[in-house]
C-alpha cells in the first residue's frame, strides 16, 4: 500500500525576507557584501595560519607563550617633511589651508549632490563617494603631520602607526576602485547612451560601491596583518611624514619576503586592474568617436569625461612617479607623495566644479537660497492694518 502521508511535492517555495520590491537591490548589495566579507575574512585567517610558522600551534598553547615575533618598538619617529626650522610656521599655515580647503571643498560637493535632485544620478553618486574618500585620505595623514610641525613632537605610537597605515591603504585603494568605476560609467554614458539607464541601475551602482569598499578593506587588512607579524628592533626612524608601508618594511629586522611579495602582487593587481578599466574605457570611447569624427561629438565627450580624465591624470601621474620611478625615499619622493595625498584631494572639488555645468548650477542655486533666507531674516515683518 502507498503511505497516505507520502509527499507528492517536488519543490518548495521560499518567501524569503519581507523586503519591499523597490528595496531588493539595496538588500541584495548589503547581504552580498556581508557574505563576501565573511568568506574573504575567514579565508584570510586560514591563509595567515598556513603561511606563518609561528601560528602552527594549538590556540591554548599559543595564548600561554610570548610570541617570538612581537615587536620591541613601542613608538616610531616620523622625520616629516624636509623643511628648515625657520620656515615651519609658513609651511604649517600652507598645509593647514590646503587641508581645510580639501575638507570644505569635498563636503560642499557632497552637500550639493544631496540637496539638488538634478544631481541624483549615477555619476554624482560615485563622485560623492570619491569626495568622502578624499576627505578621509587627507585626514589620515595631514592632521598628524600638522601636529608634529606645531609641537615638534615627531613620535607616533606603534598602534597609532599601524592604524594610520591601515586607513591609508584602505582609502588609497578606494580611490583607485572609484576612479575605475567612474571610468566605466563614462564609457556607458558615451558609447551606449540609449541603454545607460538600463545598464547603470541603482542596484548596480550600490553593488560597485560596496564591492570597492569590501576589496579595499580586505586589501588593507591583509597588508596590516602581515606587517604586525614583523619585528622592529633598534632603528625606529621613518624617513617620511606618515607610516608608509614601504618605509616600515625597510625598518623591520625580520624576513620581509612574504610582505614584499604580497605588496607587489596584490597591490600591483589592484593598480593594474583599476588602470586597465580606465584605459579600456577611454580607448573604447576614443574608438567610437573617431569612427564618425565631428566637433559636436568631440565637445560632448570632452565635457563628459574632461573632469574625470583630469583627476585620473593627476592622481596616477604623481603616484606612478613615487612608487615606480623612484629608487629611494628622498626629499623629492616625499614631495611627490604630498602631491597625491594632499594636493590631489584638494584640487578634485575645483576640477569638478569649474568644468561641470551641473555642479555650477547647483552651487548658484544654493547661493541664491542662502541670499534669499538671509534677506528674509533681515527684513522685518510688515504688520497688516485691520480694515
Amino acid at each position: 500500500m502507498r503511505p497516505e502521508n507520502q509527499s507528492s511535492v517536488s519543490q518548495f517555495l521560499l518567501l524569503g525576507l519581507p523586503i519591499l520590491p523597490g528595496q531588493q537591490g539595496v538588500f541584495f548589495t548589503l547581504f552580498l557584501g556581508m557574505y563576501l566579507t565573511t568568506v574573504l575574512g575567514n579565508l584570510l585567517i586560514i591563509l595567515l595560519i598556513r603561511l606563518d610558522s609561528h601560528l602552527h600551534t594549538p590556540i591554548r598553547q599559543k595564548s600561554s607563550m610570548r610570541p617570538e615575533n612581537q615587536s620591541s618598538v613601542s613608538q616610531f619617529l616620523l622625520l616629516g617633511l624636509p623643511i628648515p626650522p625657520g620656515q615651519q610656521g609658513m609651511f604649517f599655515t600652507l598645509f593647514l589651508g590646503m587641508y581645510l580647503t580639501t575638507v570644505l571643498g569635498n563636503l560642499l560637493i557632497i552637500l550639493l549632490i544631496r540637496l539638488d535632485s538634478r544631481l541624483h544620478t549615477p555619476m554624482y553618486f560615485f563622485l560623492s563617494h570619491l569626495a568622502f574618500s578624499d576627505i578621509s585620505l587627507s585626514s589620515v595623514t595631514v592632521p598628524k603631520m600638522l601636529m608634529n610641525m606645531q609641537t615638534w613632537q615627531q613620535s607616533i605610537s606603534y598602534v597609532g602607526c599601524i592604524s594610520q597605515l591601515y586607513f591609508f591603504i584602505l582609502f588609497a585603494g578606494l580611490d583607485n576602485f572609484l576612479l575605475a568605476v567612474m571610468g566605466y560609467d563614462r564609457y556607458v554614458a558615451i558609447c551606449q547612451p540609449l541603454h545607460y539607464t538600463t545598464i547603470i541601475r541603482q542596484g548596480l551602482c550600490l553593488l560597485l560601491v560596496a564591492g570597492s569598499w569590501i576589496l579595499s578593506c580586505t586589501h588593507a587588512l591583509l597588508q596590516t596583518l602581515l606587517l604586525v607579524q614583523l619585528s622592529f628592533c633598534a632603528d625606529n626612524t621613518i624617513t617620511h611624514y606618515f607610516c608608509d608601508l614601504a618605509a616600515l618594511l625597510k625598518l623591520s629586522c625580520s624576513d620581509t619576503f612574504l610582505n614584499e611579495l604580497v605588496l607587489f602582487t596584490v597591490g600591483g593587481m589592484i593598480s593594474f586592474l583599476s588602470i586597465g578599466v580606465i584605459l579600456g574605457s577611454y580607448i573604447r570611447i576614443g574608438t567610437i568617436i573617431l569612427r564618425v569624427p565631428s566637433t559636436k561629438r568631440l565637445y560632448k565627450a570632452f565635457s563628459t569625461c574632461g573632469s574625470h580624465l583630469s583627476v585620473v591624470s593627476l592622481y596616477y601621474g604623481t603616484a606612478t612617479g613615487v612608487y615606480l620611478f623612484s629608487s629611494s625615499w628622498g626629499s623629492k619622493d616625499i614631495i611627490a607623495s604630498v602631491m597625491y595625498t594632499v594636493v590631489t584631494p584638494m584640487l578634485n572639488p575645483f576640477i569638478y566644479s569649474l568644468r561641470n555645468r551641473d555642479i555650477k548650477q547647483a552651487l548658484d542655486m544654493c547661493v541664491n537660497r542662502v541670499k534669499f533666507f538671509k534677506q528674509q531674516s533681515l527684513d522685518p515683518p510688515v504688520a497688516v492694518r485691520a480694515q
